[in-house]
């Protein structure tokens, strides 16, 4: 597996420097500052791809192109803006890229309560939690009937949460929702979100996949015209927010979208901790069966409450058995080289590490993306990929 490192540009405190001393041989990134649904440039490209070169790594994924709203919703505009992406993907190809990571979550890309969780040990981690995120709903956003859409007990824990919230910290959970957090689309404002939800509700679940058929149809034959792979995230949370669709969250939902345009071009990322908050998503059998489709990884890990809740947990430490999950990686990376794959390597990052050491008391960490939560991240993920090799007789 090729192990890489998340990297949000010249701004991110997390350097090209520290990113190689990470022992990272790759980075993700993208052109965060070009305006979604605009192309990019093959000279911005050349220059970021330059100065990652010049670190001595190279851009092995880009995270991501964003998919614009009108696309999402089947507005009018959208072949303008399908064939701005296509020529992103033409100009990212002939800079030697081979996987773009995108996602068609609609309105809020991945979404958390809490960006500050404190752990027993004093660590900091990202936390969605169920109450805290209908209080929000409910009494703060005040949407149209949304107490439907939670039971009873996370109603009741909700109305005590937002009595007990001052004005700071509503404004706080406001933040942390709708802000945008890092690898974004942008933010909005209250009232703005209130519109775009009814937007998106109107569309419904099969409305959203008919639009995202419609973009692959037209995206994936570039992609395979390029020898380019396309590898959609899935929803995180993997389930409804704000009772809008959500269309990537189950084993099903993958099985569907590679039956609407059934090429290898069109795969997944698999973001272990985004499938692996719901307890019914089986990580290891996902990677053996979806295993030609699987351009990129994400391995983090989540700790599940029984309501939907959960935390970011440490690499090996959590609900989900990562262990197993690269050992089927590993082996779908078998499977390549026999087959003489033109991609069998798999590129993995490490992902969500917690905000612990020094870093506890710097103002200018990214939520999620500290640099020694990731690096402790992955040396436990490296050591794990290290063993298993030498285990099947593949170890350099």
């Amino acid at each position: 597996m090729e192990q890489c490192w998340r990297w949000f540009g010249p701004d991110d405190p997390v350097t090209l420097e520290k990113i190689a001393q990470a022992g990272a041989t790759g980075v993700v990134t993208a052109l965060h500052h070009v305006e979604t649904g605009a192309e990019w440039s093959r000279e911005e490209i050349a220059a970021r791809k330059q100065e990652i070169h010049l670190a001595g790594l190279r851009w092995s994924v880009v995270e991501s192109v964003p998919v614009h709203r009108d696309i999402q919703l089947g507005s009018k505009n959208r072949d303008e803006l399908i064939a701005n992406y296509a020529t992103t993907i033409r100009n990212l190809a002939e800079s030697g890229i081979r996987v773009i990571c995108y996602n068609f979550m609609p309105v809020l890309d991945w979404t958390r309560t809490d960006l500050d969780y404190r752990l027993p040990n004093g660590a900091e981690a990202l936390r969605f939690d169920i109450a805290r995120f209908a209080a929000y709903d409910v009494f703060i956003l005040e949407r149209e009937s949304a107490e439907k859409d939670y039971d009873a007990d996370v109603l009741n824990r909700a109305r005590e949460i937002f009595a007990s919230l001052e004005v700071t910290a509503k404004d706080e959970l406001e933040r942390n929702i709708i802000a945008g957090l890092p690898g974004g689309d942008g933010s909005y404002g209250r009232e703005e979100l209130r519109a775009e939800i009814g937007r998106f509700r109107s569309v419904g679940a099969e409305g959203l996949r008919e639009n995202l058929a419609y973009f692959l149809g037209n995206i994936v034959p570039v992609a395979a015209e390029c020898g380019l792979r396309l590898a959609i995230h899935p929803d995180d949370p993997p389930f409804s927010l704000f009772g809008l669709p959500r269309i990537l969250s189950t084993v099903e939902d993958v099985r569907e979208l590679f039956a609407t345009v059934d090429r290898i071009e069109n795969g997944i990322t698999l973001c272990a901790g985004s499938f692996g908050a719901r307890g019914d998503n089986d990580l290891a059998a996902m990677a053996m069966e979806f295993g030609d489709r699987i351009h990129f990884v994400h391995l983090r890990n989540v700790s599940r409450q029984q309501d939907g809740s959960f935390h970011e947990s440490e690499h090996l430490a959590g609900d989900n058995d990562l262990v197993g999950l690269i050992a089927a990686l590993l082996e779908q990376e078998s499977v390549r080289r026999i087959s003489d794959s033109t991609a069998p390597e798999i590129p993995m990052r490490p992902d969500h590490g917690h905000t612990i050491g020094d870093e506890l008391a710097e103002a200018n960490v990214n939520p999620g993306y500290s640099y020694l939560g990731r690096l402790k991240g992955l040396a436990e993920l490296r050591g794990v990929i290290q063993a298993l090799e030498w285990k099947r007789g593949e170890s350099k």
